[in-house]
């Protein structure tokens, strides 16, 4: 199936029922007054999350989504039926965007998780509610109130606790296929990723974590060269980065520190906060080199860079490298983890005020 991570869909709740114009009129039972009854309130637009999807495909052959209207009021005292809801199911990791006002509307990022996007008009009410004393005969009732509409652009954003982000050939493919069981298409030219992969990464009874592979960024990126920058919001929800930098090159004329510059500077212009996020060097192809040769490149690329955070060298081929770093990243996920559990139940320590209110 085709992997869709943008869309554009137009949503229409429902109208509200009309108020309904009634007297009652039953035989021996003269002047019997007014019995009209109010209309029912129109559908919600709901967008409910769906781990069963994985692309948003569906929505480039269906754009138009409405909810049912309300039903208008009738005599004798009956009410219009409430129009039905609509639940239309998106996959987990969705962002709305009101196109309207470039507002983000929300995220889904549960299972089941409702979002109301487009809320249903008001019933319009009876001329029952509208007898007086000195009004015995109203002929007056209201309209039901529009549902509202709105133009929302869909964004799928994979969700993944480790994301793989580094130049063309770089072997982020190939090093996802290896510490997984996902399969993506491994070739020796650029660009054999043209959309994001997934992979779980299982390190024993209930400790595991997603991997994301996304397309190679190059210079230029972000003025449209190669893929552009499109799929760089999908690490944008990652825990930690692993920036692979290729340290055997085919045309030796490469140098990966201009590489991993061009690349930094492509990530800011991109914006956000990515650029800032937590970031871990993986040198690949380490089967290329001979032990001595990978110790003095890597050596070299590190004082080029200044680098002062975590290091790994690994081979995707022969397997070297990789179970250390899957135990290194499973084990700081883990202390992330704890770390966030134990802010969120961290009691509040500030003192107490009996003047505040």
């Amino acid at each position: 199936m085709k992997f869709v991570d943008e869309a554009i869909i137009k949503v229409e709740a429902g109208d509200g029922g009309n108020g309904c114009v009634s007297f009652r009129r039953e035989k021996y039972i003269p002047k019997g007054g007014p019995d009209g009854g109010d209309g029912g309130d129109g559908g919600h637009v709901f967008l409910v999350g769906d781990e069963g999807l994985n692309t948003l495909v569906d929505f480039r052959h269906k754009r138009m989504h409405r909810a049912e209207r309300g039903q208008n009021g009738m005599g004798r005292q009956m009410y219009g039926r409430k129009g039905a809801s609509l639940y239309i199911r998106v996959p987990v990791g969705t962002r709305v965007r009101d196109l309207d006002t470039d507002e983000i509307i929300g995220e889904i990022l549960q299972e089941g998780q409702e979002m109301l996007v487009a809320r249903g008009g008001k019933h319009g009410l009876g001329n029952i509610h509208f007898k007086s004393s000195t009004n015995r005969a109203p002929r007056q009732a209201t309209s039901g109130t529009p549902g509202e509409k709105r133009n929302l652009g869909l964004e799928l954003i994979v969700l993944a606790d480790v994301g793989l982000l580094g130049m063309p050939n770089a072997g982020k493919s190939s090093l996802i296929a290896k510490m997984s069981h996902a399969r993506p298409k491994i070739a020796d030219y650029p660009f054999t990723t043209l959309y994001p992969n997934l992979g779980v990464v299982k390190m024993g009874m209930g400790r595991s974590f997603v991997i994301a592979d996304i397309p190679g960024v190059i210079e230029g990126a972000a003025e449209g060269a190669g893929l552009g920058l499109q799929f760089l919001k999908h690490l944008s929800r990652t825990r930690l980065v692993l920036h692979l930098v290729d340290i055997a090159p085919m045309d030796e004329s490469q140098r990966p520190a201009d590489e991993v510059g061009q690349l930094i500077a492509e990530v800011e212009k991109y914006g956000g906060d990515l650029a800032d996020r937590e970031r871990w060097l993986v040198l690949t192809k380490k089967d290329l080199l001979l032990d001595e040769e990978f110790d003095q490149r890597k050596e070299r690329l590190l004082k080029e860079l200044n680098w002062r955070g975590p290091v790994f060298g690994v081979s995707s081929i022969t397997g070297e490298g990789v179970d250390e770093l899957a135990r290194a990243l499973m084990e700081h996920l883990e202390s992330l983890a704890k770390e966030e559990k134990a802010a969120a139940d961290m009691p509040d320590e500030t003192p107490y005020d009996p003047t505040r209110s």
